[in-house]
């Protein structure tokens, strides 16, 4: 493994360090953290060490950094490109951040929350609410995604179109560098003008740079009234429409807005127990709207009533429901959320997560499904995702009656097919989910030899052995 230390030799030290409770050894209890949430990336490592604070982490980096072994920090480890998981040398430690999972203080006057990196997304958004303040970072895998690792991949999600991108939730940081140092950047501050801003290297850098270990993440105040509502549509074009003319009658009140395709709702029903059509008739497109208000009252539904009602009598609406209970609320915000899991379910997939310009949505899947389509007549499209944003989760299935073998192997040219469209759009090839290994070796063809030549200088300077989460990003 090293220089330095035998395997067993280092693990007696790391054990020394974290204790019992924070070292996995045996081979069984090491798979969860050595393959991903989509059974795509299988590794092993030499072992997996759980810190319980910042101070172990610190100690473990050091010890790591002396005797030159990769690191592969990991939160929840439901990384979508292969971020999380190690490589298949058996000489990575896998850092898992899991322990760290306290809120160290809330600040209701000043909107923040300090937090644990190992701290569950869902978790956080109950703490908050339980202080009469809201946190707005929300996603599919909330019930297991750890903060730290949100922070790692800059995640989306679905309230991105008001509230931003992980990015603009981060207030700051506390980060163990690759040598062992800590930098305290853990400021509650929304001005601090006073040189470069440290804690954005750190923040969609998928843990190639260093161990997040705690946050300071912005609040917000409670809403107090939603209005939810399923429009079916006939196009991409229509929701963008739509978007628009929401915009000007409901402003900023717009928390989410996401696109559907009749095939996302038909794998739900499918594989979904418990599911059901949210209108009586099957129409090919679909958004899912929220408006959300700090004000209590009904005034919120009203206004989204009469705005779908006037969409209506513009054609750009077909149907529409709005929910009249939160237990109609949640089945539409389910329908939406289920979608990946029922993907994953109905059998091998090929997925892009891309974004393009909003007002370019209907062109990217326009050209992209007609350039697929000529070259493999029988996939399905399944695309669906943050419009409001320009963020589509532009995913493939493979042929009813195609093995998963001859699809996957078919991979490589469907990604240069999608992707070509959306570089053509000016767009990225990677929205929220980051590159991990996935896409490291793609990135090459869309970002410019400058930008790459960038980047890597970052990497040396932070890390000049390359030893945090090697193989990843770059």
């Amino acid at each position: 493994m090293n220089d330095r230390f035998s395997p067993g030799q280092l693990i007696e030290r790391l054990k020394a360090i974290v204790g019992e409770r924070g070292i996995v050894t045996e081979a069984r209890e090491l798979a969860p953290y050595q393959t991903d949430w989509r059974d795509q990336y299988h590794g092993r490592a030499a072992t997996v060490v759980k810190p319980a604070s910042t101070m172990e982490v610190a100690r473990v980096v050091t010890l790591l950094a002396e005797a030159g072994v990769g690191m592969v920090p990991q939160g929840g480890n439901t990384s979508l490109c292969g971020a999380s998981v190690p490589d298949e040398s058996a000489t990575q430690v896998v850092i898992n951040l899991s322990r760290m999972s306290r809120v160290l203080q809330v600040d209701a006057d000043n909107n923040t929350m300090t937090v644990e990196a190992g701290c569950v997304l869902a978790n956080l958004q109950q703490v908050a609410a339980e202080h009469g303040r809201f946190f707005p970072l929300s996603l599919g895998a909330e019930g297991s995604c750890e903060i730290g690792g949100n922070i790692s991949t800059n995640a989306g999600g679905t309230a991105v179109l008001r509230y931003g991108n992980t990015r603009e939730l981060v207030l700051g940081l506390e980060v163990v560098l690759p040598d062992g140092q800590v930098w305290n950047g853990l400021r509650g501050l929304r001005k601090d003008n006073t040189g470069y801003d440290l804690k954005h290297l750190f923040i969609g850098a998928e843990g190639t740079l260093g161990v997040i270990t705690a946050a300071v993440l912005k609040l917000f105040p409670k809403p107090r009234s939603h209005a939810t509502a399923l429009a079916a549509i006939a196009s991409p074009a229509a929701a963008v429409a739509l978007l628009s003319k929401l915009r000007e009658s409901c402003g900023e009140r717009i928390t989410g807005y996401e696109l559907m395709a009749r095939v996302c709702v038909d794998l739900v029903l499918r594989h979904i127990e418990g599911s059901r059509d949210p209108l009586p008739d099957a129409h090919p497109w679909y958004v899912l709207v929220e408006l959300s208000d700090s004000a209590p009252g009904e005034a919120l539904g009203e206004l989204l009533e009469r705005s779908l009602g006037e969409a209506a009598e513009a054609a750009l609406i077909r149907d529409a429901v709005i929910a009249a209970s939160e237990a109609q609320r949640d089945a539409l915000w389910r329908m939406r959320e289920d979608i990946t899991e029922a993907q994953k379910l109905d059998g091998a997939s090929i997925k892009h997560d891309v974004s393009v310009p909003v007002s370019r949505v209907p062109d990217l899947i326009e050209r992209a499904d007609a350039a697929l389509k000529a070259r493999f007549p029988d996939i399905r499209i399944v695309a669906f995702g943050h419009v409001g944003d320009g963020n589509i989760h532009y995913n493939c299935s493979k042929a009813e009656r195609q093995e998963a073998q001859q699809f996957f192997a078919e991979a490589p040219e469907v990604n240069h097919i999608v992707y070509e469209v959306v570089s053509s759009l000016g767009g990225s090839i990677s929205a929220e989910h980051g590159l991990g290994v996935l896409k490291r070796d793609e990135i090459k063809l869309y970002k410019s030899a400058l930008e790459l030549d960038l980047m890597r200088a970052i990497k040396r300077a932070i890390d000049p052995r390359g030893l945090m989460n090697p193989g990843k990003v770059l």
